[in-house]
């Protein structure tokens, strides 16, 4: 991406994916500052011209070679950071999809983490707490989790 996320003149749009399967969700472990070595949703920066659906299809494929159908955008959240004087440091926006996975098996499908993710797991979501995640992300979690079963 051309422009410096830090102290951006604009905010950054960004997707990320709450990935549900047998009961379990898919977290990936951040390889790059900032927050490096901290848990969260899978996903990243949308690139010009793409579609928020295409952007999370490709950072999911490229971040843990899952192939993932996206149904809705599940949540909207806004990162915004400001330095001890009060400047902007970072502003993200990010779509967060409720997404499953391609494929019908009861096997849970084996994770090659690359690109941003240095590790990624799949987790049954009371055992989330068990991970240090980014501010926001379990609460991001109970929210989509709470809306799925409330309409099934």
């Amino acid at each position: 991406m051309a422009s410096n996320r830090s102290y951006p003149d604009r905010p950054f749009v960004g997707v990320s994916a709450l990935v549900h399967h047998n009961g379990h969700i898919l977290l990936a472990q951040r390889d790059k500052p900032p927050s490096e070595g901290i848990w969260t949703l899978p996903g990243g920066a949308v690139e010009t011209g793409e579609t928020l659906e295409d952007a999370i299809k490709r950072e999911l494929l490229e971040e843990t070679h899952l192939v993932i159908q996206p149904h809705h955008i599940a949540d909207l959240v806004e990162v915004i950071r400001h330095d001890e004087n009060g400047q902007c440091a970072r502003h993200f926006v990010i779509a967060v999809f409720y997404a499953t996975l391609n494929v019908s098996s009861q096997s849970m499908p084996d994770l090659f983490p690359s690109d941003d993710a240095r590790d990624a797991q799949w987790v049954k979501p009371d055992r989330v707490d068990d991970f240090s995640m980014t501010d926001g992300t379990a609460a991001v979690i109970e929210t989509i989790l709470s809306r799925i079963d409330a309409s099934n």
